[in-house]
């Protein structure tokens, strides 16, 4: 994957309403035919702008799981350890559309403490690709 590691901080005191570090990634057509081979999903609206264009899509897309996946690396780089992601969720709303280039796009993630009850914090996620949000409703809960 071209994208850098996770960048891991310092984990946060986790208050609600404190906002976390946004966390970009950049996603190239390579990313793409990694994350076919590794998921096993060669569909080619992830590869060919011939087929994403003729179903209507506006070029070749991110694997909306490939997105989510982003969303969990943000959530890691917060927390500091896998251990303490207890959920993870969202809902896909928009593509990313990935040029055939070698600069991609990038997604970008912030993150907003929405709640913290019996040891653990809800984290509003925004994610979003250019000025469009590419997942919906996306939370996550980690412990304290």
């Amino acid at each position: 994957m071209t994208t850098e590691p996770a960048r891991r901080h310092e984990a946060p005191e986790l208050e609600p309403g404190g906002e976390l570090e946004t966390q970009d990634y950049v996603v190239t057509r390579a990313d793409l035919v990694r994350y076919a081979g590794a998921s096993g999903d060669f569909n080619p609206i992830h590869w060919s702008d011939r087929v994403a264009t003729g179903v209507g899509l506006p070029g070749v897309i991110a694997h909306g799981m490939y997105t989510l996946g982003l969303a969990s690396r943000a959530v890691l780089a917060w927390v500091g350890d896998a251990e303490r992601i207890q959920e993870l969720g969202g809902r896909f709303t928009k593509p990313v559309v990935v040029p055939d280039d070698d600069d991609g796009v990038v997604v970008r993630i912030a993150g907003r403490i929405e709640d913290v009850t019996d040891g653990a914090a809800t984290i509003e996620l925004t994610v979003t690709c250019g000025d469009e949000r590419v997942l919906g409703m996306t939370r996550a809960r980690v412990l304290c």
